[in-house]
């Protein structure tokens, strides 16, 4: 066969087709299976560790809100409503029984921030050193840095795609992306 025969065949003939994302850890702590995702910028493997990332994203902006004076507020009114309720039940019975103990536990006073890894529900308490400490370890740190450079170079990807075709890139839906210093240490 002469060179020129196969042109199709050769590598610089040849249409691209449509890129596949790689093998990929899911991000969810004690998950962490390797999986092929339908979407470019998945990071759970499935419909379970989403759900699990959800209660625990919920779970910390509770614990947010509960830090804030707003929260603390409410949760005095609460408690004051509660303590109302519970004089008036006691007034009306004629045996004072135990109460139970309701409310949200308290974390032990040496553990104060929470590890900011979906699922991961460790509790440390940051040091002198680095008093803006957002991770419990340097592998959920690495777990978190590693999903969001991928989905930046995704983005990146797409919006060359859609300049070289002439349109307006969608990047406005994007996930707000974090600086390196979100994730070293802070020197004091």
């Amino acid at each position: 066969m002469a060179h020129n025969q196969h042109l199709c065949q050769r590598r610089e003939r040849q249409v691209p087709g449509p890129r596949r994302p790689r093998v990929r850890r899911c991000l969810l702590k004690d998950c962490e299976r390797d999986f092929v995702p339908d979407d470019p910028l998945s990071r759970y493997c499935g419909e379970a560790c989403s759900a699990e990332a959800r209660r625990w994203s919920q779970r910390e902006a509770n614990r947010r809100y509960r830090a804030s004076e707003g929260g603390r507020r409410c949760r005095r009114e609460q408690a004051c409503r509660y303590r109302q309720r519970l004089r008036e039940r006691r007034a009306c019975a004629d045996q004072v029984a135990a109460a139970a103990r309701e409310g949200y536990q308290k974390a032990p006073a040496e553990k104060k921030s929470g590890c900011q890894r979906p699922g991961c529900y460790e509790q440390f308490s940051p040091t002198p050193r680095s008093p803006l400490q957002k991770f419990c370890s340097w592998l959920c740190r690495q777990a978190l840095r590693r999903v969001l450079i991928r989905e930046g170079r995704w983005r990146d990807y797409f919006a060359a795609r859609a300049a070289a075709a002439g349109e307006h890139p969608a990047t406005a839906q994007s996930r707000p992306t974090l600086s390196d210093g979100y994730f070293r240490p802070h020197r004091c």
